[in-house]
């Protein structure tokens, strides 16, 4: 299978590169192609993962590729970069988040929708091993109550602000909560967001917490049913993002959807609440 990427300044192509051309982690599975001209940051990925071909632009991968993964740290260029491949029903994977506007996030989904394209997105947190087993404790005690999840993410960041990072608890707690949520409320300090809302019947809670110049908060999630509490700090491994990368390659080769499209949904709804300015309207919900 051959992978183009789209987007590269994003550590998460360093380790995608060295896990299938490297490794062999993706068992057929090789990034050939790279998009975005011969940069001295493409030319070193290159070397790195014997990779075959740099492109100028992200639609001249089509015809070199059967497989797309859109990694711009700014969720505003994923939109553009996602569709075209959509478009031509190739597998896309659009790395966290999806995008940092609801309209943009709708308009991508629509594009799979109207071409049958396999999409998917979605933050490695959310499969993690920390957060399997907090899923798996959960399950077997009869199902969450209550989530919360903490961690850092800063509203004025440079690859749309609390987006960029406040993805990773958002997936996770509806990782641990999933379905269709209820009303969503925000509380705002100078240092902390805090959205509280219900995923299904389970109440959900999200604390994002502006990290310092040299310092942030590690993740962090808890889970109580009626008679049991478990509780980890998720920890990132060397191999944190294969779990993810393996369930893209699944896709890309059943063209099986992993998350529903309502599921990539929700956690742009929940963004946008966290991210918007104190009564500004609220898009509606998908149902």
């Amino acid at each position: 299978m051959r992978i183009g990427i789209v987007g590269t300044e994003s550590s998460h192509v360093d380790h995608i590169v060295h896990h299938l051309n490297v490794e062999a982690l993706g068992g057929d599975a090789r990034v050939v192609a790279l998009s975005g001209g011969a940069s001295e940051r493409n030319e070193l990925l290159c070397a790195k993962g014997g990779l075959e071909r740099i492109v100028e632009v992200p639609t001249d991968l089509l015809g070199l590729v059967d497989a797309v993964m859109v990694t711009d740290r700014d969720g505003a260029l994923h939109r553009a970069h996602a569709v075209p491949f959509l478009e031509q029903g190739l597998p896309v994977f659009v790395d966290k988040p999806l995008a940092c506007d609801i309209a943009d996030a709708e308009a991508i989904i629509a594009a799979a929708r109207a071409h049958d394209a396999p999409l998917t997105s979605y933050s490695a947190l959310r499969a993690l091993p920390d957060t399997d087993a907090l899923a798996a404790e959960t399950a077997a005690h009869g199902g969450a109550e209550v989530v919360a999840v903490s961690g850092p993410a800063d509203p004025q960041g440079p690859y749309g602000g609390v987006f960029f990072y406040g993805i990773h608890a958002v997936d996770t707690a509806l990782r641990l909560a999933p379905g269709p949520l209820g009303d969503i409320h925000v509380a705002r300090t100078p240092t902390t967001l805090t959205a509280t809302t219900t995923a299904g019947t389970t109440r959900v809670v999200v604390t994002l917490v502006r990290p310092t110049e040299t310092a942030q908060i590690p993740f962090h999630a808890m889970a109580a049913t009626r008679t049991h509490l478990t509780q980890r700090t998720l920890t990132l491994g060397d191999h944190y993002l294969l779990p993810g990368l393996r369930t893209f390659l699944h896709m890309a080769r059943t063209r099986q959807l992993p998350l529903s499209y309502d599921a990539l949904l929700h956690p742009i709804h929940l963004l946008h609440e966290l991210a918007r300015t104190p009564g500004a309207p609220t898009p509606r919900l998908p149902k």
